[in-house]
C-alpha cells in the first residue's frame, strides 16, 4: 500500500528563479574556488550581459540545457562525473536556492545527506543515540537493518521524479525548467540523474523523500536514519524487521523503480560489528573501516599536503583512532618512529596494489 500524505505546496512562481538578484547570488555562491577556471573567467568578463540574457531565456522559456564534459574520479570507488558548462551550473545554483529552503522543510529531521547542518558526523552521532535508546543503555540486545540502493543515481526515473516534483509545485514554468535540466542527461533512456549537478543533489532527497515518508509514518519505523543511499533502521525485534524488508523493497520497486543492492543488506547486532558510513560500530566504541584506514595511509604517504593531513586528523576524531593517527603523524613528520614506517613500508603495508609511488616522492 503506497503512502498518502497531504503535501505542502511552494507558493513561488518561475520569476524569483530567474531574477537578476538571484542569479546575482547564484554566481557569488558557484564562484568560490573557480576563479581561475578560464571558462568561469570567460563567462564573467560579460557577466552582466551574460546574467541579463540568462535571465530573458528562463523568463520567455527560451533556455535549453547544453550537453556535459564527462570525465572519471576516485572516491573511492571509481564514479563517472558530468560537468555541465558555467551557463548552466548557474541556473542550476538559481533553482537550488529558491527550491531548497522549501524541500528541506518537508524532509524527515533524520535524513542527513546535502542538508545544512546534517552530514555524516551528524548521522553517525544519531545512530549512537538510536542504538542507546533501542538498547536501553546496553541492557538489551537489538539488532541493525542496514540496505544501500543499487546505482542509486543511474536509477533514478525522471517521470517518477516530475510526478513527485509536480505534487509540490503548482507552477506550470518552474516544472519545465525543472524537466529541462532533468532531461538533461541520462544513463539510459529517460533514466539517470549527473553527480556533477547541484540540483541532483536536491532532487535525489525529493526523490527518496517519499521512501523516508513510506517507512516513517506507514511502516511505523521510529529509529530510522538515511544518508544518500544508504539507510538504516534499529529494533528490539529481529522478525519485524525481517517483516518490514520485503516492503521496502516493493516499495522501492514499485513507486521509485529502484532496487536494493544483494551484497548490502543486512541484519545483525551491534555486537558483531555494523559498517556505518566508513566506521564500523560496536556497542562502546567505533574503528574506521580497514579500506578507509589502507586509503588514508597511501593518500597521505603519496602526498602529505597539510589541507589533506589536516582532513584525515579531523575524521579520525569521531572514533578510535589512535593509531593510525599516529601513524599518520610519523609519516609527515618524516621520523617514521620506531616500528620502521618508512614510506614504501608504509604504502606495502596497507594496499596490495602494486603500484609504484616512486614519481611521487620524487616530485616532493
Amino acid at each position: 500500500m503506497l503512502h498518502l500524505f497531504m503535501k505542502t505546496q511552494f507558493a513561488e512562481n518561475l520569476k524569483k528563479i530567474a531574477s537578476a538578484e538571484n542569479l546575482l547570488e547564484a554566481w557569488r555562491e558557484f564562484l568560490p574556488g573557480k576563479r581561475g577556471k578560464p571558462d568561469v573567467q570567460e563567462f564573467q568578463l560579460r557577466l552582466m550581459d551574460n546574467i541579463l540574457s540568462l535571465r530573458d531565456d528562463l523568463v520567455n522559456g527560451t533556455y535549453r540545457h547544453g550537453g556535459y564534459q564527462a570525465f572519471k574520479i576516485s572516491d573511492p570507488k571509481p564514479r563517472d562525473i558530468h560537468k555541465a558548462s558555467v551557463r548552466d551550473r548557474l541556473v542550476h545554483h538559481a533553482i537550488y536556492r529558491v527550491l531548497y529552503p522549501f524541500f528541506d522543510q518537508t524532509f524527515i529531521s533524520d535524513s542527513f545527506s546535502c542538508r545544512n547542518g546534517k552530514g555524516t558526523h551528524a548521522a553517525m552521532n544519531r545512530f549512537r543515540t538510536f542504538a542507546r535508546i533501542v538498547s536501553k543503555n546496553d541492557m538489551r540486545t537489538y539488532w541493525v537493518l542496514k540496505g544501500d540502493i543499487r546505482k542509486f543515481f543511474a536509477n533514478v526515473d525522471h517521470t517518477v521524479l516530475m510526478g513527485i516534483l509536480k505534487s509540490y509545485i503548482p507552477d506550470g514554468r518552474i516544472i519545465k525548467l525543472s524537466e529541462e535540466v532533468i532531461g538533461s542527461f541520462s544513463s539510459a533512456p529517460g533514466i539517470g540523474l549527473p553527480l556533477g549537478n547541484l540540483t541532483s543533489q536536491l532532487f535525489v532527497n525529493i526523490y527518496m523523500n517519499e521512501f523516508d515518508q513510506f517507512v516513517k509514518h506507514t511502516l511505523k519505523a521510529r529509529h530510522y536514519l538515511r544518508y544518500a543511499d544508504d539507510f538504516i533502521v534499529l529494533s528490539g525485534n529481529r522478525e519485524w524487521l525481517e517483516i518490514i524488508l520485503p516492503e521496502m523493497r516493493n516499495f522501492l520497486a514499485n513507486r521509485l523503480i529502484l532496487a536494493l543492492h544483494p551484497k548490502k543488506v543486512s541484519i545483525k547486532t551491534l555486537a558483531s560489528g555494523v559498517d556505518v558510513l566508513g566506521w564500523v560500530h560496536f556497542p562502546d566504541h567505533r574503528v574506521l573501516r580497514t579500506t578507509t584506514k589502507r586509503r588514508a595511509i597511501v593518500r597521505v604517504a603519496a602526498d602529505s599536503n597539510e589541507q589533506r593531513v589536516a582532513s584525515y586528523l579531523g575524521m579520525l576524531k569521531h572514533g578510535n583512532g589512535k593509531k593510525i593517527k599516529n601513524q599518520i603523524l610519523q609519516i609527515v613528520g618524516g621520523g617514521f618512529g620506531t616500528e620502521g614506517y618508512k614510506k614504501g613500508k608504509v604504502i606495502a603495508l596497507y594496499t596490495k596494489s602494486k603500484v609504484n609511488l616512486a614519481p611521487q616522492w620524487a616530485k616532493r
